[in-house]
């Protein structure tokens, strides 16, 4: 109920100034009427919450040039990467595989090495420690654009606040004066807005880079998860091949055993009985 009050007040507030615009015009010059808004005007009606938005902005350029470097294919998949740990594994050159993921670390060479380090123990062991470290390293980029989903909650909120606040002002000054006149009340509130419309400048871009930058880091992941299975594929083959051959040799013992033996028949002793 407060926050639909304060919704209200604000839309009164600003039909108030649209209609208190008009007679504030005509007793102007049109050399006046005619000058625009400047940077420094709306900085400096912003007051402190338009200092934190300000700051927010610059925050929000930061993290999405930073993004733009680390969520990338080649970052996350370094090229030829793959292919040299495939190589590797299929020359049973483990530690060679292992020290090829720590000299280029990204994303895919975490996920490999999380592999290669239960190779001894069987596949389905190596693709459970893989799927473990995928979940891991998206976990982490994940969080890492979770600030951008702050700043896009943050900026608009932080603007209505400065909309609310200037308004008071606005209104308290209009109160406090002799003999008020209506059109004294409009820059207050033009003023009190421009909060409003510099949270929305960067929420709205915001919101828009954390949309992108989600859907790229659920495209990446999928392409290096199928990557990294594609790795050890060969790998894999070559264990079902030799678990076939055991098999084969015990189902040949199997059917030797399972001739039939030549019984000697008893011979039965008939003792003489007297």
């Amino acid at each position: 109920m407060h926050a639909r009050g304060i919704s209200k007040t604000i839309a009164l507030a600003i039909l108030l100034s649209l209609g208190l615009c008009q007679p504030l015009y005509a007793q102007q010059n049109s050399a006046d009427a005619a000058q625009p808004l400047n940077l420094r005007e709306l900085f400096s009606a912003g007051g402190t919450v338009g200092v934190l938005i300000l700051f927010l902005s610059f925050a929000m350029v930061a993290l999405i040039v930073e993004h733009l470097i680390t969520i990338r294919r080649n970052a996350l998949m370094p090229p030829g990467l793959a292919d040299e740990v495939h190589e590797l594994i299929a020359r049973k050159e483990i530690k060679q595989a292992e020290q090829q993921c720590k000299l280029r670390p990204s994303y895919l060479s975490s996920v490999l090495e999380a592999g290669l380090a239960e190779v001894g123990l069987g596949y389905s062991d190596i693709e459970k420690a893989m799927e473990d470290a995928s979940t891991e390293q998206s976990a982490r980029l994940f969080r890492k654009i979770e600030y951008l989903s702050l700043i896009h909650t943050l900026a608009p909120m932080l603007g209505l606040l400065g909309t609310v606040w200037g308004m008071m002002n606005a209104f308290h000054e209009f109160e406090l004066q002799a003999t008020p006149q209506p059109q004294d009340l409009a820059p207050g509130i033009y003023k009190a807005l421009i909060t409003t419309l510099m949270g929305l400048g960067v929420a709205v871009p915001a919101m828009a880079s954390f949309a992108y930058f989600r859907n790229r880091i659920d495209e990446l992941v999928a392409d290096a998860s199928l990557e990294a299975l594609r790795v050890f594929a060969d790998f894999k083959r070559s264990l079902v091949v030799k678990r076939k051959v055991p098999r084969a040799n015990r189902g040949e013992d199997a059917t030797e055993s399972r001739k039939p033996e030549r019984r000697v028949q008893s011979v039965a002793i008939e003792r003489e009985t007297n």
